[in-house]
């Protein structure tokens, strides 16, 4: 209604108020209700003005301006004590029912003394006891008081006489009630009591308009510090999903800031702090302020603690803000409030619990969430090392540790040579271990290394091992093979392999160091395979890798190095059968390889090799053999593992394991991989991959609210150029289905829509008309009629271009349903009906009875002609005539009795729907005054279930006991009517 017209009766005041309690929590809401007040008084009906000053005391207390709860409600107390007969038994409870509000209401307001609070409980005692009302709510507000002031004793005293009274009419909802209680058990320090509490509101057992949405905030700390992070993180997505629009729940707010504080995710917790700036500053609830204010320092003091006290942050409107600056300025806000609380109190109880607030430590170094995230933690900052000298036991130590590290390829050995060096700058090595320093820190400069090979080669030569110096040459040619020169790489090459093998011929050099530049040759040669299409390099590269294993296999005894060529050796051909298009071969050579790493000790080594067996087994439908390889690879990376490699594998994995039917081990797959994604920095391209399956996962088990969450945080960043357009649809597709789970129609429309928008451009329609057909129900749930008729309407057109004349029928009764919500709707509807009949009749008369989509096109008529009938019955307007009654009734009835008959035809299969119809012709006739014909159909269905199976027993399933059930009543009526 629109705000700026006075209401011209006491009917349309109760319309605007019913409007206004719809609108979103706030400002805009609470003036409303100050207008709509001024206009009742103008009504001059007592009631009308007690109405409006209850629908203004309601939206106050919803929303951040609750100190204005008081006076609205003073005036209805006077009303009530000078004429309690201008209220109505709804307004006599309401009045009863928000001196609760008033009561604990005064506790969050420091300006009102705790003698005046403890007045109104003696007041609400008195009253409920006039009214005959348990003492269940005054018990309860009692221990609100106690417990704020910090009087643990008359606070537990006032606990157990709350929950022994009898719960009543003026006792708090369940769902409220068990917050508060399972509130109190984590103060107490008993978390499995609060969240035992907690249960049955978690489980949507008990709601109401701010449950689950303040247990699942309140629950999140005590999860963290019981370690159970699944159910926190599930909380936390599904919590902020329900408080982020309201703007009463500043409290429940702060507890999600609270949780990414505690939990890693700082980045997160800055996210919310910029979502709702107005918390900032909002001081018509101070205690929530207070809530806010603390839980703003800790988390300013954690990014503070991580080296990101210059950071920018969202705060307080008017200035810029650094994390420093705005957690002194929280921290002393928040102190500031809890000082006059506790000066009010006359206790130090708040301003403790406040400090401990801000005191807490993180209870998870990192908990991922699932959705977009940057990591804010910085680097951890470089220490100088401590100078060491020669004569200091440490060197030899160091340079010891080194060589064994390297001589068994530890994946740390180059760290180790780097710390040799340092140790030893003012120390003269002797060229053999100088020749080491120089071959590992060229290895950890990769394309910058060649000179300093160069330099390991000289200092070989030096320390008297040719050999080794033409492997650390041969390691330069492999660099720049790796930076693109390969020809030049070849070159250089081909020289090194002539003098190690003229070494090797004379004993000048060992097994080792020709298997070095042996390698090096090889692996030259594979970039070349791997650069070139031409199958002619193929050959060459084969031979080269077979003379390593020619020169190795059966020399490696415990020389971990030999072992590591054989592997890599095998690893190669594996490469060369594959790109040959030998995929069997190709995994065979790849696990020998894998399993010839393990085995020598270098698992790490495995990894790659077992991710690109996976991808061949997946190309040769063995998934298992696919799963097995990806488990392995990601237990033999262990630590060593890249984030990005993680990442890869995590997401691979949950999809073959998706792939199985195992949603829960999907998810914590896909988790992990968008987890990793963001810490290699790659949360745009593989992390929105990653959400994107992870919704998809949370989706299938029913998990409506997390993966909506998780899939909202995934579109910003997947696109058709970088994702394919594929994977957009899908997202949109999930989000609408989610969204529509939750009731969210109108959202889930606009997605469904975007996501048919794309799909419109696709040679292939179906996904297409689907959508359509998705969107329009969505609309219609949002009670946007000519919308949906709309989109069922176009969805109509695409079903029938492509022949699916199921989904034509569907949207044909769809919009003969929402044609009859509109005014004189019900020829429209009728005319819809009707036509989707015709359609049935035709599609039925081109198909044999012989073919499979016959019995299917048979039900689809069946169906139609019943709710053919439903729509008659339900379009006799209340006002009609009797004989107009009756004739529909009649078109009604003829339209079930159809339906019957083609149910029927089908046999058992269509049994239910063929009952259900008797049901429904039954009490068609029963309205038309035809007993005995409804006691027929009672009979009918009574009959039908008595021995179908064949076995000669009744069912007794679900369905069969309630059509059962209802056929006795209608036959014990119909009788009745009888006799």
């Amino acid at each position: 209604m629109d705000g700026n017209h006075g209401v011209t009766g006491f009917d349309a005041l109760r319309r605007a108020m019913a409007e206004n309690a719809e609108e979103p929590e706030g400002p805009a809401r609470n003036a409303r209700a100050e207008q709509l007040l001024a206009e009742a008084e103008k009504l001059n009906i007592p009631l009308a003005v007690i109405e409006a000053l209850g629908h203004q005391l309601k939206v106050y207390n919803y929303s951040s301006e609750k100190a204005k709860m008081f006076v609205p409600f003073s005036r209805l107390l006077r009303m009530w004590d000078e004429r309690p007969e201008d209220f109505d038994e709804y307004e006599t409870h309401s009045l009863h029912w928000v001196f609760k509000w008033m009561t604990t209401g005064m506790l969050d307001q420091p300006h009102i003394p705790l003698a005046a609070m403890e007045k109104w409980l003696g007041e609400m005692e008195h009253r409920y006891r006039l009214a005959g009302h348990s003492e269940r709510a005054v018990r309860s507000a009692e221990y609100s008081v106690a417990a704020h002031v910090g009087d643990l004793a008359r606070a537990e005293r006032a606990y157990a006489a709350w929950l022994a009274a009898d719960r009543d009419d003026m006792a708090d909802c369940h769902a409220c009630e068990l917050h508060e209680q399972g509130w109190w058990q984590s103060q107490r320090g008993r978390d499995e009591e609060a969240l035992e509490l907690w249960a049955p509101v978690l489980e949507g057992e008990f709601t109401c308009a701010h449950e689950p949405h303040a247990v699942l905030a309140s629950s999140l700390t005590p999860l963290l510090r019981l370690g159970r992070l699944d159910e926190a993180r599930a909380n936390h997505l599904r919590g902020f999903r329900l408080v982020r629009s309201m703007e009463s729940m500043r409290s429940a707010y702060a507890d999600h800031v609270e949780f990414c504080a505690l939990s890693g995710n700082e980045a997160r917790g800055l996210e919310l702090l910029a979502e709702r700036p107005a918390y900032f500053t909002d001081d018509g609830h101070p205690r929530s302020r207070l809530d806010f204010t603390a839980v703003v320092a800790l988390l300013m003091d954690r990014l503070t603690e991580l080296g990101l006290g210059d950071r920018p942050v969202p705060g307080p409107a008017g200035r810029s803000w650094t994390a420093a600056e705005l957690a002194a300025h929280a921290r002393a806000e928040a102190l500031a409030l809890a000082a006059r609380f506790d000066e009010r109190n006359g206790t130090a109880h708040v301003s403790e619990r406040a400090r401990a607030r801000m005191a807490q430590r993180p209870l998870v170094e990192r908990l991922p969430l699932g959705v977009r995230a940057v990591r804010t933690a910085a680097a951890a900052a470089i220490v100088p090392p401590v100078p060491v000298t020669a004569q200091e036991p440490g060197l030899p130590a160091l340079i010891a540790e080194a060589r064994r590290l390297s001589d068994t390829l530890q994946p740390n050995a180059v760290e180790a040579w780097a710390a040799v060096a340092r140790a030893a700058r003012s120390v003269e090595l002797d060229p053999r271990d100088r020749a080491e320093i120089a071959d590992h820190e060229a290895m950890d400069r990769g394309p910058e290394g060649t000179e300093l090979f160069e330099r390991a080669a000289e200092l070989y030569t030096e320390a008297g091992d040719p050999g080794e110096s033409l492997a650390a040459r041969a390691r330069a040619a492999y660099i720049r093979a790796l930076a693109g020169e390969v020809d030049e790489a070849l070159t250089m090459v081909a020289g090194l392999y002539d003098e190690v093998l003229a070494l090797y011929s004379v004993d000048d050099t060992g097994v080792r160091q020709t298997a070095s530049v042996l390698m090096s040759r090889a692996r030259i040669l594979m970039r070349r395979v791997h650069e070139t299409e031409e199958d002619a390099v193929l050959p060459v590269a084969e031979q080269a890798v077979r003379e390593v294993l020619a020169l190795v296999e059966g020399r490696t005894g415990d020389d971990v190095r030999l072992a590591a060529r054989v592997a890599e050796a095998q690893a190669m051909l594996a490469e060369l059968a594959s790109r040959a298009g030998d995929a069997e071969a190709a995994a065979e050579l790849f696990t020998w390889a894998a399993a010839g790493f393990v085995e020598a000790g270098l698992p790490w080594f495995a990894v790659e090799y077992e991710a690109r067996l996976a991808g061949l087994l997946h190309h040769l439908g063995d998934p298992a053999g696919s799963e097995r390889a990806l488990r392995a690879a990601l237990e033999h990376g262990g630590p060593h593992l890249e984030a990005i490699g993680r990442a890869q594998l995590r997401l691979q994995l949950a999809e073959v394991v998706g792939g199985r039917g195992l949603d829960e081990e999907a998810a914590e797959h896909a988790l992990e991989a968008a987890h990793w994604a963001d810490e290699a920095g790659e949360g745009p391209t593989l992390g929105a991959l990653a959400r994107h399956q992870l919704g998809g996962f949370l989706l299938r088990q029913g998990r409506w609210a997390e993966a909506a969450e998780v899939l909202e945080s995934a579109l910003p960043d997947l696109s058709a150029e970088t994702h394919g357009d594929g994977a957009v649809v899908q997202t949109q597709w999930w989000l609408g289905d989610c969204l529509s789970e939750l009731g969210e129609h109108r959202e889930a429309a606009e997605r469904r829509l975007q996501a048919a928008e794309i799909a419109r451009h696709w040679p292939e329609q179906h996904d297409h008309a689907t959508l359509a057909h998705l969107a329009a129900e969505s609309l219609g749930a949002a009670g946007l009629t000519a919308e949906a008729d709309r989109a069922y309407a176009r969805a109509g057109g695409l079903w029938r271009e492509l022949g699916n004349v199921h989904g034509l029928i569907r949207s044909l009764r769809a919009r003969a349903w929402l044609a009859l919500r509109a005014e004189d709707g019900a020829d429209t509807a009728r005319e819809l009906m009707a036509e989707a009949v015709r359609e049935c009749e035709v599609a039925l008369g081109e198909t044999q009875p012989e073919e499979q989509s016959w019995q299917r096109l048979v039900g689809e008529l069946g169906h139609t002609h019943r709710q053919f009938g439903d729509l008659l019955a339900r379009s006799v307007p209340e006002d009609a005539e009797d004989d107009a009654i009756r004739t529909v009734l009649e078109e009604s009835l003829a339209q079930v009795v159809e339906a019957i008959v083609v149910f029927a035809s089908l046999g058992d299969d269509a049994l239910d729907a063929r009952t259900g119809a008797e049901l429904a012709a039954g009490w068609l006739a029963a309205d038309l005054s035809r007993p005995a014909e409804a006691a027929a159909r009672a009979r009918a269905v009574l009959d039908a279930y008595g021995g179908t199976d064949g076995s000669g027993e009744a069912r007794d399933d679900e369905t069969a006991r309630t059509r059962r059930a209802e056929a006795e009543q209608m036959l014990g009526l119909m009788e009745e009517q009888d006799s």
